[in-house]
C-alpha cells in the first residue's frame, strides 16, 4: 500500500492557485479554457500546472471537487452558527447563488466529467451529505417535513438557480414560498 505525502507549503499554494485560476478562466470561457493561459492567470509555468495536474479532465475535476467540497463545508458552518430553519435557507440561497454565479459552468464541468469517475462519485456523496446536514437538522427541530429527504432539497435548489436566472427579482420570493413548503403541515 502506498501513501501519499503531504503536499509542501508551497507546492500546496500552487495547487490552490491552479485551481483558482482554472475557475476563472473556465468562467470566462469554459471548460476548454487554454491551459497555457490558466498556468499564466495562477503565476506559474506550464511545467508546475502539469505537474499538478495530468490535463484538462484533472483540473476540470479539481474545481468541481473544491466547488462541491466548499459548499459542503459551508453546510456545517451555517448548521452550527444559525437556527436549523435558518441555516437550511441560508445554504439553500448559497447552492443558488452558486449555481447562478456559474451561469452553467457547474452544468458544463458536471459534463466534462466521466459520470463514473470516483470524482463525481465523490461529488455526488458530498453535496448529499451536506443536504442532509441542514435538512435533518431542521427536520429533528420538527420545524420542516419528515418525507423530505436531500436530493430533494438539491433539486429544489436546482429548480431555484434555473428560476433565478429567469427573473433573478423574484428569486427571494421564490425561495420565501419554497422554504415555507418544506414546513410540516
Amino acid at each position: 500500500m502506498t501513501t501519499s505525502r503531504p503536499m509542501r507549503a508551497d507546492a500546496r499554494r500552487n495547487h490552490e492557485r491552479i485551481v483558482t485560476a482554472a475557475r476563472e478562466a473556465f468562467t470566462e470561457h469554459g471548460p476548454g479554457a487554454p491551459l497555457d493561459d490558466i498556468a499564466r492567470r495562477a503565476e506559474v509555468g506550464p511545467g508546475t500546472l502539469y505537474r499538478h495536474f495530468a490535463g484538462r479532465e484533472a483540473l476540470i475535476e479539481a474545481v468541481y471537487r473544491a466547488d462541491v467540497e466548499r459548499l459542503g463545508e459551508r453546510a456545517a458552518e451555517l448548521a452550527a452558527e444559525l437556527p436549523p430553519l435558518d441555516a437550511l435557507t441560508a445554504w439553500l440561497r448559497e447552492e443558488v447563488q452558486y449555481i447562478v454565479a456559474n451561469r452553467g459552468l457547474g452544468a458544463a464541468l458536471k459534463a466534462a466529467i466521466d459520470q463514473d469517475s470516483e470524482t463525481y462519485a465523490l461529488c455526488k456523496r458530498l453535496m448529499r451529505e451536506a443536504a442532509a446536514v441542514v435538512l435533518v437538522r431542521a427536520q429533528e427541530a420538527g420545524q420542516v417535513r419528515d418525507d423530505l429527504e436531500p436530493r430533494d432539497l438539491l433539486l429544489l435548489g436546482h429548480g431555484l438557480g434555473v428560476a433565478a436566472e429567469a427573473a433573478p427579482d423574484s428569486f427571494e420570493r421564490l425561495l420565501s414560498v419554497t422554504v415555507s413548503g418544506l414546513r410540516p403541515a
